[in-house]
């Protein structure tokens, strides 16, 4: 499924959503046609919505409160690394790399979104390759000492489609976050 067939935000990115407040900078990572960046600047952030799908970002040209980058994230470094967001979102994507560079994008306070498929999941189809499947408790093992863990789940969904994850709402060490309600 291509990220700019989704339309929807993801289930897990909503309910935490109401962790970044309005005003907030977001960064949205491997945006896709902006299910998520649309989300937040509905909620009164200032996003910044990258990928390197030229056609994707065009249906966000426009959208109040969404400033586009076209950027190959997998082809040079880290376009952010002079930068701090209130909040970093990721879904559907996972280029270790630049994952040091992407953690340290989320300033102090700061929350960090993450959803993506994890190792199994090639039995259900793409991703299959193991450079981007997360292995069992990668994403708890890779902000453990500077971000207090929120929620954390992995295994099999069956929402949007069958699939194996890994879904992550850390906060990085510096402030505090109240809880959202549960639904």
């Amino acid at each position: 499924m291509a990220h700019s067939a989704l339309s929807a935000p993801s289930q897990w990115i909503e309910r935490f959503a109401p962790l970044v407040d309005s005003g907030s900078t977001v960064l949205d990572v491997a945006c896709g046609g902006g299910r998520h960046a649309r989300l937040f600047a509905a909620r009164g952030c200032h996003v910044e919505a990258v990928d390197r799908d030229a056609e994707a970002l065009a249906q966000l040209v426009g959208v109040e409160g969404i400033t586009t980058t076209l950027a190959d994230l997998e082809a040079s470094d880290w376009p952010y690394a002079e930068q701090r967001f209130d909040a970093v979102v990721v879904a559907n994507y996972l280029y270790r790399p630049h994952f040091d560079a992407l953690l340290e994008s989320v300033a102090p306070g700061g929350v960090l979104l993450y959803e993506t498929f994890m190792q199994g999941n090639e039995r259900f189809g793409k991703p299959s390759n193991p450079n981007f499947l997360l292995a069992p408790g990668e994403l708890l093992e890779c902000v453990r000492g500077g971000f207090t863990v929120i929620a954390f789940e992995q295994g099999e969904v069956s929402v949007p489609k069958p699939a194996m994850v890994q879904r992550l709402c850390a906060v990085r060490r510096g402030a505090r976050k109240t809880l959202p309600p549960l639904p």
